[in-house]
């Protein structure tokens, strides 16, 4: 294991819960002092306590990523508590999204779910990386989803934001390349989380995504373990599933054939409950 994450001292946004947690409490059991942030204030304190009662560090605070000056007030906390600034910062903080083909799902649902998905990673990176590339070295961690490629009916405000995430983290991978600052991006299938729980998954969608996350997903510990590994390694792109994998090969082999193939399975999703 490299020096880098071993020792990190992290700033994790959607610390409070699922993939967020899992890569505080590991951050903080390789040595690292870590800053937990959630738009949920407790559930970020639960974390932390946690970590405490590991033995490490760690700070939470309450931070919105869709809004950049929290964001850079959370910079600001981080700098202030850590005495320094942060040597990672894991942008995770999502909402799931889904069940209503593009023209029936409202915008509002739309804007909250770049918001937060796709805003909440620009703001994290506008603000930390000019920070890690002054400093000469560090790394950042972008959650995205198999989602960004798999393109699958009904997700569509979910899958362009997890793209989204995709391509913003390649581009910074070709900026940052020779500054010392490292750049790896996260695309699971399933991972046992309480994502398929948000207010903007229909009931039907959510119940088909948990039963599937429960019998073939991945745990969030396990998957925050690979991409700290692979982020040391240097590696781009983390898809802990051979699934995740196995896709985002077919996608690019045969990427009209896929979308045939994407639509046709769609058809059998199940139908959400009509909106009023």
């Amino acid at each position: 294991m490299s020096r880098r994450t071993a020792r990190a001292d992290a700033v994790v946004t959607g610390a409070g819960s699922g993939i967020g947690r899992a890569f505080a409490l590991e951050l903080a059991r390789r040595g690292g002092r870590v800053v937990c942030a959630d738009l949920d204030e407790a559930t970020a304190k639960e974390t932390v306590v946690l970590i405490e009662q590991a033995g490490g560090e760690a700070l939470a605070v309450a931070c919105d990523v869709a809004v950049e000056g929290q964001v850079r007030q959370l910079s600001h906390t981080a700098e202030a508590w850590l005495g320094r600034t942060p040597s990672l910062v894991v942008n995770n903080a999502g909402i799931g999204a889904g069940g209503l083909p593009v023209g029936d799902a409202p915008l509002g649902d739309w804007q909250r779910t770049l918001g937060v998905n796709l805003w909440g990673v620009i703001h994290g990176c506008h603000v930390f990386v000019p920070q890690l590339r002054a400093r000469g070295r560090g790394g950042i961690i972008n959650v995205a989803s198999a989602a960004g490629f798999t393109a699958a009916p009904r997700m569509a405000a979910y899958n362009v934001s997890k793209a989204g995430v995709v391509s913003l983290s390649e581009t910074l991978a070709a900026e940052l390349a020779g500054s010392g600052v490292a750049v790896t991006v996260l695309c699971p299938t399933f991972v046992r989380t309480n994502i398929f729980g948000g207010e903007l998954i229909d009931p039907a969608s959510a119940q088909v995504a948990r039963r599937i996350a429960g019998f073939a997903g991945f745990s969030p510990e396990r998957v925050a373990r690979q991409t700290l590994d692979a982020h040391d390694r240097g590696r781009l792109y983390v898809m802990p599933q051979l699934d995740a994998k196995a896709l985002w090969r077919l996608k690019r082999l045969a990427p009209a054939p896929y979308a045939r193939a994407a639509g046709l399975v769609g058809r059998f999703a199940p139908e959400p409950d009509p909106v009023d």
